[in-house]
């Protein structure tokens, strides 16, 4: 007698799992990140697997955060992450009494003694797969770069984990100051650990056997080792199963039992209906250009304010150089004695802005030669005391009034100056020749949540370069005009 298929479908916050059954054993498995591409990952997943197993006749279920909707349109059974997780607990391991999952941006603590009691973090996606990937980027490492680091790590710092954007407040602070990264990525999974004990287990007692489930605790030994050493596990009583991956892709697999049964290609067709049909009612924003021509002329009006760039080759005379050490970026500038630029650089931090500027000096010190002379240096930003000291830097300048000196190059009657940066906003009004009280910079929490970070962690999850993402509003709105009139 033939055993029933069934197939289980986990679309995840940034992760689509698929898990084929025969009974009880997984005859196939798939995981992939979707990029925000939810559905057209998911088919391409289907399609592989029809390519690979054939047009099986199976029961399916869906599951996941993302999965609802999916459901819905396809007409197929949904249950809610918790109960499937729940049921291949039960099936699995029965004698577990705790089970800690880490998603892409959710995170979850189960309690099965005393009756279930689940958990689940808010809105906020800190201590969770999300916000180890953000850290990564922040420290210029892969995740399994900085996995392997983590294990070396000689000492911890304390590290925000509630907001990633409170986290890297802090860690770019210890970055630019020179703290070993090997310390910074364990402290970044002790935050994490802290984060879920603090916010989601909120002192009720860990009894049994803890199983680890979800993504960053199947790839991260680092982060297991945290969570071992901070909750006391041992190797008995932590449990780190093989399908940690795919729990809730087994348990939407197990729940589809009995029920209604399709081809392979028909629910492939069913998922794809279905977003075509809710594609159609979207509703969206208006563009930021209604033209071609508005945006040339927003271009135009922009480009006025820009300086003359000078041939550093051909120069012959006195420079002064100019140094930004920001919190994620470092910007370095040469002007030319009447105001030109002869030399400019703007690049990530990479986690290491000492490196990065000494780099650059050396690259500016064989261009200049022996005919320029530098004969001033002055440097701004997060890390100014750092580079000051590092490289002897004559003047340190503070970043008001470097705005303000700069802004009035441009214009002589400034009044109000904005400035969005990598982890902060400053905003200021200029009366005179002073800047009055009303200068400010916004808290941590709005302000890098409405800075350049907060912009890059958006790109990166969709796998976008910034030149892309600039103009990515123009170049639908000129394909749904094309559509509208064709």
């Amino acid at each position: 007698m033939s055993r029933e298929i069934t197939l289980g479908i986990d679309i995840g916050s940034t992760t689509a799992k698929l898990v084929l059954m025969e009974g009880d054993e997984i005859t196939y498995e798939r995981y992939e990140r979707h990029l925000s591409r939810s559905r057209l990952t998911t088919l391409d997943m289907l399609r592989a697997l029809v390519e690979e197993r054939g047009d099986l006749t199976v029961s399916a279920a869906v599951s996941g955060s993302a999965g609802m909707g999916l459901a819905e349109g396809a007409g197929l059974d949904f249950i809610q992450e918790v109960y499937a997780t729940a049921e291949v607990v039960r099936c699995t391991a029965p004698d577990t009494g705790v089970v800690i999952e880490l998603g892409g941006e959710d995170a979850k603590v189960i309690f099965f003694a005393g009756g279930l009691d689940e958990r689940m973090n808010g809105t906020c996606a800190g201590g969770t797969g999300a916000f180890i990937d953000q850290m990564a980027v922040l420290l210029n490492m892969s995740v399994d770069e900085m996995d392997a680091q983590s294990l070396e790590a000689e000492r911890l710092y304390p590290i925000a984990s509630r907001c990633g954007v409170f986290a890297k407040s802090d860690i770019q602070p210890l970055l630019n100051q020179g703290a070993r990264k090997a310390d910074v990525a364990a402290s970044i999974y002790q935050a994490v650990v802290d984060q879920t004990i603090v916010g989601l287990i909120q002192g009720r007692k860990i009894e049994g056997k803890v199983m680890f489930l979800g993504g960053p605790l199947h790839y991260c030994m680092g982060l297991r080792k945290r969570f071992c050493q901070t909750l006391k596990l041992t190797d008995e009583t932590a449990l780190f199963p093989p399908y940690g991956r795919f729990a809730v892709a087994m348990g939407a697999a197990m729940f589809a039992r009995d029920k209604a049964e399709l081809k392979i290609s028909e629910l492939i067709a069913r998922i794809e209906n279905a977003a075509q049909s809710e594609r159609s009612g979207v509703l969206r924003t208006p563009p930021l250009f209604e033209s071609e021509a508005e945006y040339a002329a927003f271009r135009a009006r922009h480009e006025k304010a820009t300086v003359a760039a000078q041939d550093i080759a051909t120069y012959t005379g006195r420079a002064w150089l100019g140094i930004d050490c920001g919190s994620t970026t470092t910007k370095l500038v040469l002007l030319s004695e009447d105001g030109g630029i002869l030399y400019s650089h703007y690049s990530s931090n990479r986690g290491d802005p000492v490196a990065l500027i000494h780099e650059q000096l050396i690259a500016l010190r064989a261009l200049c030669g022996e005919h320029i002379t530098i004969c001033g240096s002055a440097v701004t930003g997060y890390g100014e005391e750092l580079i000051r000291a590092a490289f002897r830097v004559d003047e340190g300048v503070v970043e008001t009034i470097a705005h303000y000196t700069a802004a009035r190059h441009f214009r002589p009657d400034v009044d109000f100056i904005l400035d969005i940066g990598g982890q902060d906003i400053k905003c200021f009004r200029i009366r005179t020749v002073r800047l009055t009280a009303s200068c400010s910079m916004r808290p941590a929490l709005p302000a890098a949540a409405r800075s350049s970070r907060l912009l890059r962690a958006q790109w990166d999850a969709i796998s976008m370069s910034l030149r892309s993402w600039v103009c990515l509003p123009r170049r639908l709105w000129t394909l749904a005009r094309a559509a509208r009139y064709s």
